[in-house]
Order: structure tokens, then C-alpha cells, then sequence
């Protein structure tokens, strides 16, 4: 579906990186004292609902290769914010779990980003913010 804004000769997908970098840089500088690589952040935020996941399960939610993901979690398993187990009944699979450091951090990491949302989405219309999400959900699934 082509939109008003058709004539406008800038891609979608370009301006959604171009955000995305943005959001990325004020996420670090908002987030600096916990001294965590943007990669750490979006780790330990996808697992801030508190529910374990695989290594796959969490490579797919952050967007990268779980032999990617490894030196992730090496580094956030000694500091202690995770811890890495077998899940029961599949002693195959590797279990990540926040340790309660890990949660203290999650939670600093969550409340931050949804000051950032709220700054960044403050006096737009409920209908604006329901169409973004659309275009969001459309992207998803032409990725998946």
C-alpha cells in the first residue's frame, strides 16, 4: 500500500535504521553508567519479563546468531547478571536466567527505555502510534 507521502524520496526502511541508530546512541549515553555494550542492553532487556530462554530463543529476540550471542553472555555471566543452565528435560538446550543483579539492571535498562518512548511518542495521536506499530508488525512479518 503506497502512502500520501509516496512523493517523499526517502525509503521507510531507511528512515527506520536511521531512528533506530539514534535511539541505539541515546540508549548508550541515557544507560552509560551501567557500562554495558548496546548488545548487553538489548540482551538483558529481551530477558527483563523474567522468563528464561534458550540461546536460540534469544539470539532470535535480539536479532543475532546465537554463536554471536556467546560472547554476549560470557561477558554478562561474569558479571553476574545471568546465569546459564540446562533446561529440564532437554539437557541439550541452555537455559539464560537473570540472576537478581541481572534483574536490577533489566529493570534500570526497562524504566529507561520507556522514558525515552514516552519522551519520544509525548503529544503524538493514539492513531499515529497505532500506525507505526502496524508498519512495525508489517516489517516483522515479511522478515519472518
Amino acid at each position: 500500500m503506497k502512502s500520501e507521502s509516496e512523493s517523499s524520496s526517502e525509503s521507510t526502511l531507511l528512515a527506520l535504521q536511521r531512528a533506530t541508530h539514534a535511539t541505539l546512541q541515546l540508549i548508550a549515553a541515557e544507560l552509560v553508567d551501567l557500562d554495558l555494550t548496546a548488545s548487553e542492553i538489548n540482551a538483558l532487556a529481551n530477558l527483563a519479563d523474567g522468563r528464561g530462554r534458550t540461546v536460540s530463543q534469544l539470539g532470535a529476540a535480539v536479532g543475532t546468531r546465537p554463536t554471536t550471542l556467546t560472547g554476549v553472555l560470557d561477558r554478562l555471566e561474569r558479571r553476574g547478571h545471568i546465569t546459564r543452565g540446562t533446561r529440564t528435560g532437554d539437557r541439550r538446550s541452555v537455559l539464560v536466567e537473570l540472576t537478581d543483579s541481572g534483574r536490577a539492571t533489566a529493570a534500570v535498562i526497562t524504566r529507561t527505555l520507556a522514558a525515552i518512548e514516552n519522551r519520544a511518542m509525548d503529544g503524538l495521536p493514539a492513531e499515529a502510534v497505532a500506525g507505526f506499530h502496524a508498519v512495525l508488525d508489517a516489517l516483522v512479518k515479511v522478515g519472518s
